[in-house]
């Protein structure tokens, strides 16, 4: 169930977005770490403090977070940080991105750094809350519910006990 501006999903705005970066990005650090702290154990401190480990791990990341992105946008919606601030990433249509559309946004976040992470900014900017890599995807975000279990059970397809999808 989302909530509904004049019978229209609600956008979600620049700053809850924001929020859900952060927490992304908190899981994205914790991957690495954990990858840095592996090679370093596996191999020692000189082979851990290595540029070639250092550049692996780096690499295993950026691929951590492309199937990450991806993954969860095409089956669900949402991150972690997306589910931690009740907020989706859907196509236009308003439904779940296909895995191609998921992907396609996830290579739009690098279109949208630049310049100075300006296409990122638009979700601030415009109307419809939709930033660039949105609209290169085809993608919007939306909020959800505050109830959990009548997002569930409607993202499910079900009916909320009031029998109101």
């Amino acid at each position: 169930m989302n909530e509904r501006v004049g019978g229209e999903p609600r956008p979600a705005g620049f700053w809850i977005r924001v929020v859900a970066l952060l927490i992304d990005s908190i899981v994205f650090f914790l991957v690495l770490a954990s990858l840095r702290f592996a090679a370093g154990r596996l191999g020692g401190r000189q082979t851990g403090e290595a540029m070639a480990v250092q550049f692996v791990a780096v690499a295993f990341t950026w691929l951590f977070t492309l199937l990450y992105t991806t993954a969860l946008h095409a089956l669900g919606g949402q991150t972690v940080g997306k589910m931690a601030v009740s907020i989706r990433a859907v196509g236009i249509d308003g439904e779940l991105l296909s895995v191609g559309a998921a992907f396609l946004r996830y290579l739009a976040y690098f279109v949208s750094l630049l310049p100075l992470a300006l296409g990122f900014v638009m979700a601030g900017l415009r109307r419809d809350k939709r930033a660039l890599h949105d609209l290169i995807a085809g993608s919007r975000v939306e909020r959800l519910a505050a109830h959990g279990g009548h997002r569930a059970a409607t993202a499910a397809g079900e009916s909320t006990p009031s029998g109101v999808p």
